[in-house]
């Protein structure tokens, strides 16, 4: 392998045509600048330079090195500059279920990456138990997960609303037994749906698992079944709520994490405001929940 140095001596010699100026170059004697120029001709195994012209030039053999000198300097440089530049070195690395990176959640880690160029964010999407249990093995700094309730160390909890829901091209009632559309073995809505229609003492069936909501989604759309799934993440979806199990008790969106301080204290803040704004925009059930909760429901409750 060519020492670096010795072929930074090299070109400084070819560049100024001088071992003096070489030397000056370089901020070294030109006894040491000589030196090194030998160790790099006994390396290739001949002379690089021709001390007999003035001013000097490379041999035919220099000549053919010069271009590749210049080359893994070049690469050098870049390399040394590319790893005195601090940004991406430091890692946040997050657990979310697979809805919370919304839009505008990537435009919050995009705000946050420019204000913080060295930190690297990376990002998994999962199940909430999943992603909780991971998160106290220490594998994530800050997580989101959804739960029935949130835990006291939380950082901020949001309320979640879920429900059933069914295709809109979907008429008439339901077969016995119902078709469900589940997530897989695990998740929080699986369980949560299953318990409810057991209550509800009616049969049932797995006619469909999706391994991301997304993929839920797509399968009630598609009219596969029914499913229990967060009402803000229907919106826009060509699904409508089921009227045949009304509301669901809202599960919470909680937000952790380990530290409390620094930059991964600022992106907990501004992943807060993300889901702050998330729960109070509007979604298919917010119309169906003023009118069951709602003043005059409460009015007529009391009556």
């Amino acid at each position: 392998m060519l020492d670096p140095r010795l072929l930074r001596a090299f070109v400084s010699i070819v560049d100024v045509r001088s071992f003096t100026l070489a030397a000056d170059r370089l901020h070294m004697t030109q006894s040491t600048i000589s030196q090194q120029l030998g160790r790099l001709e006994q390396a290739v195994g001949g002379e690089l330079i021709d001390r007999t012209t003035r001013p000097i030039q490379p041999t035919a053999a220099g000549e053919r090195l010069l271009g590749y000198a210049r080359r893994i300097l070049s690469l050098q440089d870049e390399a040394e500059m590319l790893l005195s530049d601090p940004a991406g070195t430091a890692a946040i690395r997050i657990g979310v279920p697979d809805d919370i990176v919304t839009l505008a959640m990537a435009r919050t880690f995009a705000t946050f990456a420019e204000q913080h160029r060295e930190v690297r964010l990376d990002v998994t999407t999962g199940l909430s138990r999943d992603i909780s249990e991971r998160f106290h093995a220490g594998e994530f700094d800050i997580v989101v997960v959804k739960e029935p309730t949130a835990s006291v160390d939380r950082r901020a909890s949001f309320p979640e609303p879920i429900g059933w829901f069914e295709s809109v091209e979907h008429s008439g009632e339901w077969p016995d037994p119902i078709p469900l559309v589940a997530f897989p073995a695990d998740g929080l809505y699986r369980d949560a749906m299953f318990e409810r229609i057991e209550r509800e003492r009616r049969r049932w069936y797995i006619a469909f698992t999706g391994s991301s909501l997304d993929g839920v989604l797509v399968a009630v759309e598609a009219g596969l079944g029914l499913s229990l799934i967060p009402a803000g993440a229907a919106a826009g979806r060509r699904v409508r709520p089921h009227a045949g199990f009304g509301i669901e008790r809202a599960m919470v969106v909680s937000v952790y994490s380990w530290e409390q301080d620094g930059p991964i204290d600022d992106l907990v803040g501004l992943m807060t405001g993300v889901l702050a704004k998330r729960t109070s925009a509007r979604h298919p059930l917010a119309g169906r929940r003023r009118r069951l909760y709602g003043p005059a429901a409460t009015k007529k409750a009391r009556r």
